[in-house]
């Protein structure tokens, strides 16, 4: 995943601090999406906001490097796809302006992408672009609507310790049925929804809590903010929070694919 727009500076940060604090869920994301989405050994696929690659990887595996390409606005991120992914066509460049030709592929994915993009249905409107006609679009992103994404526990307890301070509720396609929406928006044909679960075990709080003190996302800038006192207290908190370790942690995203027409 990366970001777009006014939050994209969010994400700039090294690919290591990204693994550790999403890459476990979303390493486990990316099979299950790109089955619902429909992905076999035929064809050619974007992964739009590609992050450090770990779809990208999946794609690769199904197709073949030569057949992959992706896209991704952080070129921290860009380089870490490359390294990771040396045959694949990894280029700098967000959902919005896609630097390739009108149905270049037959399939178009965005994981954990679109509830960050600058313009969600510019966004789809262009991987529509790009994809061939009756080719696959599909894109996923966290349940943080309904509260049951991997960082759900993190902005339960934030709510407790800070009732002013922001969450990812409002996010473009994090409720039920609005990625679904987005894409009718964007004129896709024949969308479907389904949701997609993983889950990651912890053997200690620490290693769970560690990675939010690393400046990732929403909810790393937000701890990034805090003084160390007050980062110590939303700590304990969360400790308070949190079951008994070791303890596993679920996150559902909602998925939609449709047609280009």
């Amino acid at each position: 995943m990366a970001v777009y727009g006014s939050r994209v500076s969010q994400f700039f940060t090294s690919t290591s601090a990204y693994d550790r604090f999403m890459g476990r869920f979303s390493g486990q994301l990316g099979p299950l999406f790109a089955d619902f989405a429909g992905v076999e050994a035929r064809g050619r696929a974007l992964d739009v906001g590609c992050g450090p690659g770990a779809l990208t990887a999946e794609l690769t595996a199904r197709l073949g490097a030569v057949n992959v390409a992706a896209i991704d606005p952080s070129e921290a991120f860009v380089e870490a796809a490359r390294e990771r992914n040396p045959e694949v066509d990894v280029r700098h460049a967000p959902a919005e302006k896609i630097p390739f030709g009108d149905g270049t592929f037959e399939f178009a994915l965005a994981q954990l992408v679109v509830h960050f993009m600058a313009d969600a249905v510019a966004g789809l409107t262009e991987m529509a672009r790009v994809t061939l006609s009756g080719g696959v679009v599909a894109a996923c992103v966290w349940d943080y609507y309904g509260q049951t994404s991997p960082l759900s526990a993190f902005w339960t307890a934030l709510a407790e310790f800070d009732s002013a301070a922001g969450n990812e509720s409002h996010l473009a396609g994090a409720r039920e049925g609005h990625l679904g929406e987005l894409f009718r928006e964007a004129s896709l044909a024949n969308v479907q929804e389904s949701s997609l679960s993983v889950s990651v075990e912890f053997e200690s709080f620490e290693e769970w809590w560690a990675p939010y003190e690393l400046g990732v996302g929403p909810a790393g800038a937000y701890v990034a903010k805090l003084d160390d006192a007050r980062r110590g207290e939303l700590r304990e908190l969360c400790r308070t929070r949190m079951p008994q370790a070791p303890f596993a942690i679920t996150g559902r995203a909602w998925a939609a694919r449709g047609l280009a027409r």
